[in-house]
Protein backbone atom coordinates (compact mmCIF):
# COMPACT_ATOMS: atom_id res chain seq x y z
CA UNK A 1 0.00 0.00 0.00
CA UNK A 2 1.41 3.33 -0.82
CA UNK A 3 2.12 6.18 1.95
CA UNK A 4 -1.05 8.29 0.50
CA UNK A 5 -3.36 5.67 0.81
CA UNK A 6 -2.35 4.18 4.12
CA UNK A 7 -2.35 7.54 5.52
CA UNK A 8 -5.86 8.12 4.74
CA UNK A 9 -7.01 4.77 6.07
CA UNK A 10 -5.43 5.27 9.17
CA UNK A 11 -7.17 8.97 9.40
CA UNK A 12 -10.67 7.52 8.53
CA UNK A 13 -10.54 4.43 10.25
CA UNK A 14 -8.55 5.56 13.54
CA UNK A 15 -7.03 1.69 13.98
CA UNK A 16 -6.20 0.69 17.47
CA UNK A 17 -2.41 0.02 17.65
CA UNK A 18 -1.44 -2.03 20.48
CA UNK A 19 2.11 -1.53 21.67
CA UNK A 20 4.39 -4.05 23.72
CA UNK A 21 6.99 -1.49 23.79
CA UNK A 22 10.26 -0.60 26.23
CA UNK A 23 10.15 2.02 29.09
CA UNK A 24 12.60 4.15 27.15
CA UNK A 25 10.98 5.36 24.10
CA UNK A 26 6.99 4.74 25.15
CA UNK A 27 6.20 8.02 24.93
CA UNK A 28 7.89 8.78 21.48
CA UNK A 29 6.42 5.36 20.69
CA UNK A 30 2.94 6.53 21.28
CA UNK A 31 3.04 10.40 20.00
CA UNK A 32 4.11 9.01 16.25
CA UNK A 33 1.10 6.34 16.12
CA UNK A 34 -1.21 9.26 17.10
CA UNK A 35 0.44 11.57 14.34
CA UNK A 36 0.05 8.71 11.71
CA UNK A 37 -4.06 8.81 12.32
CA UNK A 38 -3.78 5.57 14.36
CA UNK A 39 -4.79 5.13 18.07
CA UNK A 40 -2.07 3.69 20.64
CA UNK A 41 -2.40 1.65 23.33
CA UNK A 42 0.66 0.58 25.60
CA UNK A 43 -1.04 -2.66 27.72
CA UNK A 44 1.73 -5.17 29.12
CA UNK A 45 0.27 -6.92 31.88
CA UNK A 46 -0.84 -10.22 31.16
CA UNK A 47 -3.90 -9.83 33.05
CA UNK A 48 -5.12 -7.72 30.03
CA UNK A 49 -3.33 -8.21 27.07
CA UNK A 50 -5.00 -10.53 25.01
CA UNK A 51 -8.64 -8.87 26.18
CA UNK A 52 -7.13 -5.96 24.58
CA UNK A 53 -6.00 -7.57 21.06
CA UNK A 54 -9.44 -8.19 20.71
CA UNK A 55 -9.92 -4.63 19.60
CA UNK A 56 -6.50 -3.96 17.96
CA UNK A 57 -6.26 -3.95 14.62
CA UNK A 58 -2.28 -4.65 14.61
CA UNK A 59 0.20 -5.42 17.78
CA UNK A 60 4.09 -4.07 17.77
CA UNK A 61 6.35 -6.45 19.95
CA UNK A 62 9.38 -4.17 20.83
CA UNK A 63 11.99 -6.23 23.27
CA UNK A 64 14.01 -2.91 24.25
CA UNK A 65 13.75 -3.64 28.19
CA UNK A 66 12.97 -7.27 28.81
CA UNK A 67 11.84 -9.49 31.36
CA UNK A 68 10.22 -12.51 31.73
CA UNK A 69 6.77 -11.31 32.78
CA UNK A 70 7.12 -8.81 29.17
CA UNK A 71 7.83 -11.74 27.34
CA UNK A 72 5.18 -13.94 28.39
CA UNK A 73 2.72 -10.95 27.93
CA UNK A 74 4.24 -10.45 24.23
CA UNK A 75 3.59 -14.30 23.30
CA UNK A 76 0.06 -14.42 24.88
CA UNK A 77 -0.80 -11.07 23.06
CA UNK A 78 1.01 -12.64 19.96
CA UNK A 79 -0.91 -15.63 19.81
CA UNK A 80 -4.32 -13.92 20.40
CA UNK A 81 -3.03 -11.46 17.51
CA UNK A 82 -2.53 -14.50 14.86
CA UNK A 83 -5.89 -16.35 16.13
CA UNK A 84 -7.81 -13.23 15.27
CA UNK A 85 -5.39 -12.88 11.68
CA UNK A 86 -4.41 -9.13 12.63
CA UNK A 87 -0.91 -8.18 11.37
CA UNK A 88 2.56 -8.82 14.63
CA UNK A 89 4.80 -6.73 13.72
CA UNK A 90 8.14 -7.35 16.03
CA UNK A 91 11.54 -4.46 16.95
CA UNK A 92 13.91 -7.16 17.94
CA UNK A 93 16.33 -4.56 19.76
CA UNK A 94 19.37 -5.65 20.66
CA UNK A 95 19.44 -9.36 19.26
CA UNK A 96 23.03 -10.05 19.12
CA UNK A 97 24.18 -8.10 21.83
CA UNK A 98 23.13 -10.30 24.81
CA UNK A 99 21.85 -14.09 24.93
CA UNK A 100 18.52 -12.83 26.62
CA UNK A 101 17.70 -10.72 23.79
CA UNK A 102 18.73 -13.62 20.82
CA UNK A 103 16.99 -15.90 22.48
CA UNK A 104 13.82 -14.06 23.01
CA UNK A 105 13.65 -12.77 19.53
CA UNK A 106 13.88 -15.99 18.40
CA UNK A 107 11.65 -17.55 20.66
CA UNK A 108 8.73 -15.48 19.70
CA UNK A 109 9.91 -16.11 15.74
CA UNK A 110 9.41 -19.83 16.18
CA UNK A 111 6.05 -19.26 18.27
CA UNK A 112 4.24 -16.52 16.86
CA UNK A 113 3.40 -15.59 13.07
CA UNK A 114 5.32 -12.22 12.59
CA UNK A 115 4.36 -10.29 9.25
CA UNK A 116 7.35 -7.56 9.74
CA UNK A 117 10.63 -7.32 11.63
CA UNK A 118 11.82 -3.66 11.51
CA UNK A 119 15.78 -3.46 13.12
CA UNK A 120 18.79 -2.04 12.55
CA UNK A 121 21.77 -3.89 10.45
CA UNK A 122 23.35 -5.50 13.15
CA UNK A 123 20.06 -7.19 15.01
CA UNK A 124 18.82 -8.05 11.29
CA UNK A 125 22.14 -9.50 10.56
CA UNK A 126 21.71 -11.38 13.69
CA UNK A 127 18.39 -12.55 12.71
CA UNK A 128 20.00 -14.10 9.02
CA UNK A 129 22.41 -15.92 10.93
CA UNK A 130 25.23 -13.54 9.64
CA UNK A 131 28.31 -11.94 11.72
CA UNK A 132 27.19 -9.01 13.05
CA UNK A 133 28.45 -6.77 15.93
CA UNK A 134 25.75 -5.12 18.19
CA UNK A 135 27.04 -2.91 21.41
CA UNK A 136 23.67 -2.44 23.64
CA UNK A 137 20.98 -1.69 21.23
CA UNK A 138 23.47 0.14 18.56
CA UNK A 139 24.41 -1.63 15.29
CA UNK A 140 28.23 -1.52 14.46
CA UNK A 141 28.50 -3.42 12.12
CA UNK A 142 26.46 -5.78 9.66
CA UNK A 143 25.77 -5.89 6.11
CA UNK A 144 22.15 -4.47 5.79
CA UNK A 145 21.58 -5.51 2.18
CA UNK A 146 22.20 -8.87 2.49
CA UNK A 147 20.84 -9.72 6.16
CA UNK A 148 17.33 -8.42 4.92
CA UNK A 149 16.83 -11.07 2.07
CA UNK A 150 18.57 -13.92 3.70
CA UNK A 151 15.86 -13.19 6.85
CA UNK A 152 13.16 -12.60 5.06
CA UNK A 153 13.51 -16.10 3.17
CA UNK A 154 14.74 -17.91 6.51
CA UNK A 155 12.01 -16.10 8.46
CA UNK A 156 9.24 -15.77 6.03
CA UNK A 157 8.05 -12.11 7.10
CA UNK A 158 9.12 -8.88 5.48
CA UNK A 159 12.07 -7.82 6.63
CA UNK A 160 13.28 -4.01 7.59
CA UNK A 161 17.04 -3.04 8.36
CA UNK A 162 17.00 0.56 8.81
CA UNK A 163 19.85 2.93 8.77
CA UNK A 164 20.52 5.97 6.83
CA UNK A 165 19.11 3.87 3.67
CA UNK A 166 16.35 1.46 4.62
CA UNK A 167 16.63 -1.77 3.02
CA UNK A 168 13.29 -4.09 3.14
CA UNK A 169 13.00 -7.54 1.41
CA UNK A 170 10.29 -9.93 1.48
CA UNK A 171 12.66 -12.57 0.61
CA UNK A 172 12.83 -11.86 -2.95
CA UNK A 173 13.11 -8.40 -4.28
CA UNK A 174 14.86 -5.74 -2.08
CA UNK A 175 13.60 -1.99 -1.65
CA UNK A 176 15.96 0.55 -0.67
CA UNK A 177 14.25 3.65 1.09
CA UNK A 178 16.25 7.09 0.68
CA UNK A 179 14.77 9.03 2.46
CA UNK A 180 15.73 10.79 6.18
CA UNK A 181 18.10 12.97 8.63
CA UNK A 182 21.26 12.58 10.10
CA UNK A 183 19.58 13.84 12.99
CA UNK A 184 16.73 11.31 13.09
CA UNK A 185 19.77 8.76 14.43
CA UNK A 186 20.45 11.26 17.35
CA UNK A 187 17.01 11.13 18.69
CA UNK A 188 17.21 7.90 20.98
CA UNK A 189 14.17 5.98 20.37
CA UNK A 190 14.32 6.37 16.37
CA UNK A 191 14.28 3.06 15.43
CA UNK A 192 11.22 2.52 17.47
CA UNK A 193 9.75 5.16 16.32
CA UNK A 194 10.25 3.14 12.54
CA UNK A 195 8.84 0.29 14.17
CA UNK A 196 5.63 1.84 15.40
CA UNK A 197 5.15 3.38 11.85
CA UNK A 198 5.21 0.28 10.07
CA UNK A 199 2.93 -1.15 12.66
CA UNK A 200 0.59 1.86 12.23
CA UNK A 201 0.65 0.87 8.54
CA UNK A 202 0.45 -3.05 8.70
CA UNK A 203 -2.82 -1.91 10.41
CA UNK A 204 -4.17 -0.11 7.25
CA UNK A 205 -2.84 -2.30 4.75
CA UNK A 206 -1.02 -5.11 5.95
CA UNK A 207 2.82 -6.22 6.14
CA UNK A 208 4.00 -6.76 2.84
CA UNK A 209 7.25 -5.59 1.29
CA UNK A 210 5.43 -2.02 -0.39
CA UNK A 211 3.70 -1.13 3.00
CA UNK A 212 7.07 -1.28 5.09
CA UNK A 213 8.82 0.50 2.63
CA UNK A 214 5.97 3.35 2.59
CA UNK A 215 6.25 3.63 6.29
CA UNK A 216 9.51 4.21 6.61
CA UNK A 217 9.49 6.76 3.36
CA UNK A 218 7.05 8.95 4.54
CA UNK A 219 8.77 8.69 8.25
CA UNK A 220 12.20 9.99 6.58
CA UNK A 221 10.39 12.18 4.85
CA UNK A 222 8.99 14.04 7.87
CA UNK A 223 12.57 13.79 9.07
CA UNK A 224 14.32 15.87 6.17
CA UNK A 225 11.28 18.11 6.83
CA UNK A 226 11.97 19.10 10.67
CA UNK A 227 15.54 19.00 9.91
CA UNK A 228 15.09 21.95 8.17
CA UNK A 229 14.24 24.40 11.13
CA UNK A 230 16.26 21.94 13.64
CA UNK A 231 18.99 23.43 15.59
CA UNK A 232 19.67 20.10 16.94
CA UNK A 233 18.52 16.92 18.42
CA UNK A 234 16.36 18.46 21.13
CA UNK A 235 14.62 20.54 18.46
CA UNK A 236 14.00 18.15 15.95
CA UNK A 237 12.00 15.65 18.16
CA UNK A 238 9.01 17.96 18.14
CA UNK A 239 9.16 19.51 14.43
CA UNK A 240 9.69 15.72 13.56
CA UNK A 241 5.94 14.58 15.32
CA UNK A 242 4.63 18.15 14.01
CA UNK A 243 6.33 16.87 10.37
CA UNK A 244 4.62 13.59 11.17
CA UNK A 245 0.99 14.89 11.75
CA UNK A 246 1.33 17.51 9.34
CA UNK A 247 2.00 15.01 5.98
CA UNK A 248 -0.92 12.36 7.70
CA UNK A 249 -3.28 15.18 7.61
CA UNK A 250 -2.26 16.32 3.89
CA UNK A 251 -0.65 13.72 2.16
CA UNK A 252 -1.34 14.37 -1.05
CA UNK A 253 1.52 14.85 -3.20
CA UNK A 254 3.58 13.18 -0.91
CA UNK A 255 4.38 9.89 -2.81
CA UNK A 256 6.25 12.51 -5.23
CA UNK A 257 9.09 13.27 -2.40
CA UNK A 258 9.29 9.59 -1.46
CA UNK A 259 12.52 8.01 -2.68
CA UNK A 260 11.80 4.12 -3.03
CA UNK A 261 13.77 2.15 -5.32
CA UNK A 262 14.36 -1.16 -6.56
CA UNK A 263 18.02 -2.68 -4.64
CA UNK A 264 20.11 -4.41 -6.66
Amino acid sequence: MRAGEALERLSAEGPLVHHITNYVTVNLVANVTRCTGALPVMAHAAAEVEEMEEAASALVINIGTLDEALVESMILAGRRANRRGIPVVLDPVGAGATSLRTETAGRLLSGLEIAAICGNAGEISTLAGLAAEVRGVESISGDPLKAVRLAAEKLSATVAATGPTDYVSDGERVLAVRNGHPLMGRVVGSGCAATAVVGCFAAAGGGDAETVANALAYLGRAGELAAQDATGPGTFEPLWLDALAELAASPAGLEANLRIEEAA
